[in-house]
């Protein structure tokens, strides 16, 4: 019995505490909007793209004022990575080399779907690279846009289904 308790109260009782403080009115404030990357890191379909922002040193950016628009490559993406690419990029060494490729995926200002045209747009890794549509369906740097229009305080984040390089 001691063990129910332990393993089914204990995080029932936190998860009924954080609904009650995140429903608390602070003398009429809104609650702020979580960040892309507190989105992207609640989210188990981006698990790797986190740890890999974490690891390139990226949190605090991606988490200021922006606003970011982020094309987020799916875990399913990295797995499509030839194999030990990811591994290989997670390294300590190769920190500036993640961090580039990452940047690659962000571009400055909310860029929502009802936006999108074909263009060319800057990166904050500092290249371009092409949005068109084909057909009605999204494609950036030749990545096929899955899910868009995941807005946070900061930005928005559309899902995309591979890593794109500069």
């Amino acid at each position: 019995m001691k063990n129910i308790v332990k393993y089914v109260g204990l995080p029932l009782a936190g998860i009924f505490m954080m609904n009650a403080t995140a429903s608390a009115d602070h003398h009429g404030e809104k609650k702020a909007m979580p960040t892309v990357v507190e989105i992207a890191a609640s989210n188990d379909d981006f698990s790797t793209l986190v740890a890999a922002v974490k690891a390139a040193d990226l949190v605090k950016a991606l988490s200021s004022d922006g606003p970011f628009t982020i094309f987020a490559p799916t875990n399913d993406a990295f797995k499509a990575l030839p194999k030990g690419v990811l591994e290989n990029l997670l390294k300590p060494e190769n920190k500036a080399k993640l961090a580039a490729i990452l940047k690659y995926h962000v571009i400055s200002g909310k860029v929502m779907a009802k936006d999108v045209k074909p263009m060319k747009v800057k990166t904050l890794q500092g290249t371009e690279f092409e949005i068109k549509v084909i057909d009605g369906t999204v494609m950036v740097d030749g990545a096929k846009v899955i899910k868009t229009d995941i807005v946070g305080e900061n930005g928005v984040i559309h899902v995309i289904d591979k890593v794109i390089q500069p």
